[in-house]
């Protein structure tokens, strides 16, 4: 099978979250399992780090991964979604897996299903994907991170060294449950049996959510914004102040990612008492350098800052920061599936709105978002794609240029 096929059918044959949303969903385990035995159950070969949250798990598994690579460990990232390359999603010490590794896939896996097989979701399958991959590769820890949910997410079936859960926010509800206690326990639903767990920010009924399961789990339970010893912060540039690690700079950009970064101290000190060799000059190289294989967040290209933040939480502090610029072009596009409400009513005024939708089934149209915004009084024009709202963006904005709401729309424009 030709890569440029085996990706094609992929991306186009199997039922997918981008496309179906709920729809591409499947709920329990079974599906993931069964591939996984046909694949000589690459889970139970692995050394892993499993990595579930609302918001900043893909920063934060690429910190650990980061780190650990540094750490002179052979260090597989399996990360969703892709921005401009399925292959971003598999990656061994921060190399894509080639094409060809794909095909192999594709071809044995055609090879070994029976008669009258089940159809499997796309994410199901590049899972198990990944985790062989892994194997094949020889990794000494891989990193993994949860695509939705946690408890009857693909992931889900491997048994870690560390289990890191970042957050909670009201996302994907229609899914995981209406109220943040809900969605905690499908997230904590990765915690499992004396196996460590580091929490990155919990309070209230979510924190007693965790704190209930991991006693029900017999499983150590650390909350990173409990440490005295960790501290980030910063706007444009995160620095961590202090940290069992020493205090430097990061290339970590938003104010947002002070979290992430206090979160993957937490999980690599964890990994460090579980006898994980990281020295502190492991860490500072990988968080300075951070920026080569983390894309999309926080970045400016060409002149436009660009951020896939999608959800509530992601929006408290990106709708500060438009306020903080007044002036500013802001590009944003989202999917219908979102909580539009909430979000539009952060929007600040003083911004110049374009809205577009992303090349997704699941995207709001433009012109219904740009409505949105002109019922609160927000200056908002409807734009047919990204590349015309930039255009018209660039020749136009007299201030900054800001891109978002989705990872579809800023894929789009990388």
């Amino acid at each position: 099978m030709d890569p440029k096929e085996a990706i094609n059918e992929l991306m186009t044959q199997y039922p997918a979250f981008k496309t179906l949303g709920a729809g591409a969903f499947h709920p329990g385990l079974e599906a993931t399992l069964d591939l996984a035995a046909r694949f000589g159950n690459p889970q139970k070969q692995l050394r892993t780090v499993h990595v579930a949250g609302t918001n900043g798990k893909g920063t934060t598994a690429s910190l650990i991964a980061a780190t650990l690579q540094a750490a002179g460990y052979k260090t597989g990232l399996y990360t969703s979604p892709h921005l401009t390359d399925f292959r971003e999603r598999i990656r061994v010490d921060g190399r894509m897996i080639d094409g060809e590794a794909i095909a192999d896939f594709m071809e044995r896996y055609h090879a070994g299903r029976p008669e009258g097989d089940f159809q499997p979701s796309f994410f199901e399958l590049t899972t198990v994907m990944a985790l062989e991959h892994f194997v094949r590769e020889g990794v000494d820890a891989a990193v993994v991170e949860v695509g939705l949910g946690g408890r009857l997410d693909s992931t889900n079936i491997v048994r870690p060294d560390l289990c890191v859960i970042t957050n909670i926010s009201m996302d994907h509800t229609q899914i995981l449950g209406d109220t943040p206690a809900k969605i905690a326990a499908e997230k904590a639903g990765i915690i499992k049996e004396g196996v460590p767990v580091v929490v990155g920010e919990a309070t209230g009924e979510v924190r007693e959510v965790f704190e209930r399961t991991a006693r029900e789990k017999g499983a150590p339970i650390i909350f990173a914004n409990d440490s005295a010893a960790t501290a980030a912060s910063g706007e444009e540039r995160i620095s961590v102040d202090r940290s069992p690690f020493g205090a430097f700079a990061t290339e970590l950009h938003g104010a947002y990612q002070a979290a992430n970064a206090r979160t993957a101290l937490t999980a690599l000190e964890e990994l460090r008492r579980a006898g994980y060799s990281i020295s502190d000059e492991a860490v500072r190289t990988a968080f300075a350098r951070i920026g080569d294989t983390l894309h999309g967040r926080w970045q400016t290209c060409d002149g436009v800052l660009c951020d896939p933040g999608h959800n509530e939480a992601a929006w408290r502090h990106t709708s500060r920061y438009l306020a903080a610029h007044p002036g500013m072009t802001a590009i944003l596009g989202f999917c219908a599936d979102k909580d539009l409400g909430s979000i539009v009513g952060m929007l600040p005024s003083g911004v110049r709105y374009s809205c577009v939708a992303a090349d997704t089934p699941r995207a709001i149209p433009a012109e219904k978002l740009a409505e949105m915004m002109r019922e609160r009084g927000l200056e908002a024009t409807a734009f047919g794609s990204v590349s015309e709202a930039v255009a018209a963006a660039k020749k136009e904005a007299a201030g900054p240029i800001f891109l978002g709401g989705s990872f579809f729309v800023v894929a789009e424009y990388l």
